[in-house]
């Protein structure tokens, strides 16, 4: 198999010998083919949705140019697609009733339990080992009744989840701007609900756009709590928009917080692009990819 030594060598002997490209376009050349060399801390992944309007076979090939290993928040009709690229699904989707209906309602949990229980076959043939999932919307629940129902659901998945070797993700998201009443609103909530289901196939992600709005201490709290995170997003503050100087969070210095904790996972970008999408993806993952 070629190297990247072997392809630049390749790629500059025919383009010198055609005399028509520079040394700095050879290099751009190589990386249009083999991808952007990136320093490898972080394994950077990116939510779709937030390019809806890129086709998939064009954002993958796009994705694998700026250095990107993994497209999420897809169900198992994309999953060909990704490996037809190269890629892979750091967090796919594919179960579940959707962000407002979740584990904290004891009515659903027939319904959730047999949507995981037949997604999790597909996840191991596919090669995936995460899903999504989440907890529902409070409607006048107490904190701990909704803890308790979650856990009651999700210790029915346990088992199956173990077999099929699936850590379930359960989202954090702000309930003050953008999911109303949403009840899996704060890390300590989450990490007591997975203490309360105890096994490390249930995890948390820490979506950082989400909880910088809902209690801030995003470091801090990546330290306290990072042994039951299991994916994190990226998204600016506010406006969940590009993670460039025009938003309040730093993240160099959360990308360094994540990687001392020992996290070998994947961060994925969730930001909304203003700008031209391609272009800010590429420049918000450099922002992430520390030395």
């Amino acid at each position: 198999m070629s190297t990247r030594r072997n392809a630049i060598k390749n790629i500059a002997a025919g383009t010198a010998a055609a005399g028509v490209m520079s040394i700095s376009e050879v290099f751009a050349k190589t990386e249009s083919v083999l991808g952007t060399k990136l320093n490898g801390k972080i394994n950077h992944s990116v939510c779709k949705w937030c390019y809806g309007k890129i086709p998939l076979d064009t954002f993958a090939q796009e994705c694998k140019k700026i250095g990107i290993t993994s497209i999420e928040l897809l169900g198992p009709e994309d999953w060909p697609t990704l490996k037809k690229y190269g890629l892979t699904c750091a967090l796919p989707n594919g179960a579940g009733m959707g962000i407002e209906k979740g584990f904290n309602d004891l009515a659903l949990h027939d319904e959730l339990v047999k949507s995981y229980e037949d997604l999790f076959p597909k996840l191991k043939e596919a090669g995936y080992k995460t899903v999504i999932c989440f907890s529902g919307n409070r409607r006048g629940m107490s904190d701990y009744d909704g803890m308790r129902n979650c856990a009651i659901g999700l210790r029915r998945l346990m088992p199956s989840a173990e077999k099929y070797g699936i850590t379930m993700i359960m989202e954090l998201l702000n309930s003050k701007v953008n999911h109303r009443d949403y009840m899996c609103d704060h890390t300590a909530w989450g990490a007591g609900l997975c203490e309360m289901v105890g096994s490390e196939n249930f995890k948390l992600l820490y979506d950082i756009y989400h909880m910088s709005i809902m209690e801030g201490d995003v470091i801090a709290t990546i330290k306290q709590y990072h042994k039951y995170i299991g994916h994190y997003h990226t998204g600016g503050v506010p406006g969940r928009n590009e993670i460039d100087e025009g938003q309040e969070l730093y993240y160099p210095a959360i990308m360094k917080a994540i990687v001392e904790t020992g996290y070998k996972g994947f961060v994925a970008q969730e930001f909304i692009p203003k700008r031209e999408p391609l272009a800010s993806l590429a420049e918000c993952v450099k922002i992430c990819d520390i030395v």
